[in-house]
């Protein structure tokens, strides 16, 4: 089993602005994006650095379109230029070195612009493909999975600034049996339109996700990702071929762990309190998780069975405060259901 903290660090280096609430939200920001980028290509002679009130613009068709932190990197590596260097320099100097440095032949670039701004500076070679079209495959192909639940500072699973797009999405209703433990599915995905990261998917079964939006125990991992060369659309099938393997093995999976869920709701662990006490501290639950779970059933009056008893440790185990004792104690829980399965 494997710890993932690819969504953990989205988690702590998004900002509230790159945050979305629902993938409908998402893909609409996206799209809008993608309607308002325009791709222009300008050969390189005509590719120049002005200063305009004291900031490095870009002079394109008669325009001085202002560059972001991203377009500007771009801006200084094609010159050779550190960035660190040019930010030490005057607007005026700055745009005298970029028109010492910057190429003057060759192919030409694409530069992709929205409104006023520049996002991004690439050669002839490289091939954009958009958030919106990645979106768009998720939401026919990916019916059933959603963000996890929200973790600490707000983090949502789902992120688009203007370098990439992050997206960390789970089916809460596809539990199912793997080795007699119990996992569902999830994925996370990710691109950029303007080359900060390649175009990718890494699907996963696991057991748990922490508020830091860590996945706990995953198994089955399988990764892929493509270059945003002149075949990267051919990326878009091979992400749908790979989340469809997932939907595919949950669906299957999913008839099996039905029929152990309603075993374990028909059968008991034991006729009374103490006796189950004893099972669970069999199985290496802790007396006073047990202690608290046990009397939440005896509240309900469900009778001890196996599938009462999971529910109340996992009850019993939200309400703690760590993360790893949360995590141990689900563990622990699922591995009571191996008991019908």
């Amino acid at each position: 089993m494997r710890t993932l903290s690819d969504a953990s660090q989205q988690l702590f280096e998004r900002s509230p602005d790159e945050r979305f609430e629902s993938l409908q939200s998402l893909r609409e920001h996206c799209q809008q994006e993608k309607t308002e980028s325009l791709d222009r290509w300008v050969p390189p002679d005509q590719l120049r650095a002005q200063p305009v009130s004291s900031r490095l613009t870009l002079g394109l068709d008669g325009e001085s379109l202002g560059l972001n932190d991203w377009s500007f990197g771009q801006v200084c590596r094609l010159a050779g230029v550190t960035k660190d260097t040019v930010n030490r320099l005057s607007a005026d100097t700055a745009a005298s070195v970029m028109e010492e440095t910057l190429p003057r032949s060759g192919k030409p670039f694409q530069v992709l612009t929205r409104d006023d701004r520049v996002r991004a500076v690439h050669g002839a070679s490289y091939t954009r493909l958009y958030n919106a079209d990645l979106l768009t495959m998720l939401r026919e192909f990916a019916t059933d999975f959603e963000p996890p639940p929200k973790g600490v500072n707000g983090a949502t699973g789902l992120y688009c600034g203007e370098q990439d797009l992050f997206c960390f999405l789970i089916d809460p209703a596809g539990w199912a049996e793997i080795s007699g433990e119990a996992f569902a599915p999830g994925f996370f995905v990710w691109n950029s339109e303007v080359g900060r990261r390649s175009l990718g998917v890494k699907t996963f079964w696991f057991q748990a996700v922490c508020q830091n939006h860590i996945v706990w125990d995953a198994v089955e991992v399988e990764g892929f990702s493509r270059k945003h060369t002149a075949n990267v659309h051919d990326g878009l099938r091979d992400i749908r071929e790979i989340i469809a393997r997932l939907v595919e093995s949950r669906d299957r999976r999913r008839d099996s762990f039905v029929r152990v869920v309603e075993k374990a709701a028909a059968e008991r662990l034991g006729s009374d309190a103490d006796k189950v006490l004893e099972v669970l501290k069999d199985h290496g639950i802790r007396r006073t998780l047990a202690k608290e779970a046990v009397q939440l059933v005896e509240a309900k009056g469900d009778g001890f069975t196996v599938f009462a008893m999971v529910d109340a440790l996992t009850r019993v185990a939200g309400r703690m405060k760590y993360a790893g004792d949360r995590v141990e104690a689900d563990e622990k829980a699922g591995q009571l259901l191996a008991l019908v399965a």
